[in-house]
């Protein structure tokens, strides 16, 4: 399992790509923009770490998520025109700021060719060299490598110098043996990288976002029953996403929230298509889903308190979710789209950031 500061740590997280409405993936990616209202919306809802994909190198943001109780999964290499020179600078500028959790290389890199059409063996021998780079740089940080769904024993022995492995997985409302398999494989760390489910029906052609909350109660609850600070083997999850992403759907704009942007493969809840710009807990302007308050409703799996974040407190009539920024009552578990659908109606117009925000109450992906 993953320590921090000497603590079994568990990660309660989310994926965070801010791109505003009309904007597009990289170029348009805003942390600074918007890290004072997310973090605000990711406190309340018990998170404690993040991935990036693109590299965070904002002190200023890390400065907002540190004060929030988050810390951030960086990814500082994802696409294979980066050079060692750009990754080296992404590490040596906030390797020493506490919100830097780990270092990340790679997302997927088995399916997508390091998004630029690299054969296989090349992808594998790109993040071998870059996790090595990062490791002379910074010896403080886990390494990380993110992968579509279980890598083989000889790609992990090939990639020695990762310490941790992230697992992205999507197939519809279980994780399957995946965890049974894991713990048969190796002891090295791991977590899920990317699951959930979005928010379209692509078959029935209708928005299900009932749906959507019912896979996000589901899929993290298996999650905290599999927590390595428990005995299982998993050392947290990232859920995908925090907001919604309109550019996605290639023959679509940017501008308009469209339902064409469905990748290849199959696995999420309920339709087993990828609704590319539907994934958000969060609506692109930040109005929380029922999926939100299902995730927020979700407790840490141990009363152990953790390095930037501290367990849940109160099985019983009272729930609550505590970071280092403190704490927040939560509603109870929803288990059902009836019943996460409820939640949100009743309390959607909580939606204020900023100091005032923690006091309210409560497998395949190829195209970023």
């Amino acid at each position: 399992q993953i320590y921090v500061g000497g603590k079994p740590f568990h990660g309660k997280g989310v994926n965070w790509n801010p791109v505003p409405r009309g904007g597009k993936h990289p170029h348009n990616v805003s942390f600074a923009s918007f890290v004072e209202e997310d973090a605000a919306l990711m406190q309340r809802a018990g998170i404690n770490v993040l991935r990036t994909y693109e590299p965070l190198n904002d002190t200023k943001v890390l400065d907002v998520l540190w004060a929030h109780g988050i810390q951030v999964i960086s990814t500082v290499w994802a696409k294979a025109d980066k050079t060692m020179d750009y990754v080296a600078r992404q590490v040596t500028m906030v390797k020493d700021h506490p919100a830097i959790l780990m270092w990340s290389v790679g997302n997927e890199w088995n399916y997508n060719g390091c998004y630029m059409g690299l054969p296989y063996w090349k992808c594998l021998a790109a993040v071998r060299k870059v996790a090595k780079l990062v490791k002379s740089l910074d010896s403080a940080h886990l390494v990380a490598t993110v992968y579509g769904e279980l890598p083989k024993p000889h790609e992990m022995n090939a990639l020695s110098d990762i310490d941790v492995w992230g697992i992205n997985y999507y197939n519809e409302l279980t994780f399957s043996d995946l965890f049974d398999r894991w713990e048969a494989m190796t002891t090295t760390p791991m977590f899920l990288g990317e699951y959930g489910a979005d928010a379209y029906d692509f078959i029935n052609r209708r928005l299900d976002e009932g749906a959507q909350a019912h896979a996000t109660s589901v899929l993290t609850q298996q999650i905290v029953d599999h927590a390595a600070v428990s005995g299982g083997v998993c050392s947290g999850g990232l859920i995908f996403e925090l907001t919604d992403e309109w550019w996605k759907d290639g023959n679509g704009s940017p501008d308009v929230h469209d339902v064409g942007g469905v990748a290849p493969g199959g696995g999420p809840h309920p339709d087993r298509v990828f609704n590319e710009e539907w994934w958000g807990l969060l609506e692109v302007d930040r109005t929380p889903r029922p999926a939100y308050h299902a995730y927020a409703a979700i407790g840490l799996p141990s009363a152990t308190a953790q390095a930037g974040a501290a367990a849940v407190a109160g099985a019983g009539a009272e729930r609550l979710s505590c970071t280092a920024g403190g704490c927040t009552r939560l509603p109870p578990p929803c288990h059902n789209p009836t019943e996460c659908a409820r939640a949100a109606a009743a309390s959607r117009p909580a939606t204020a950031s900023g100091a005032n925000a923690s006091a309210l109450p409560p497998q395949r992906r190829l195209l970023l």
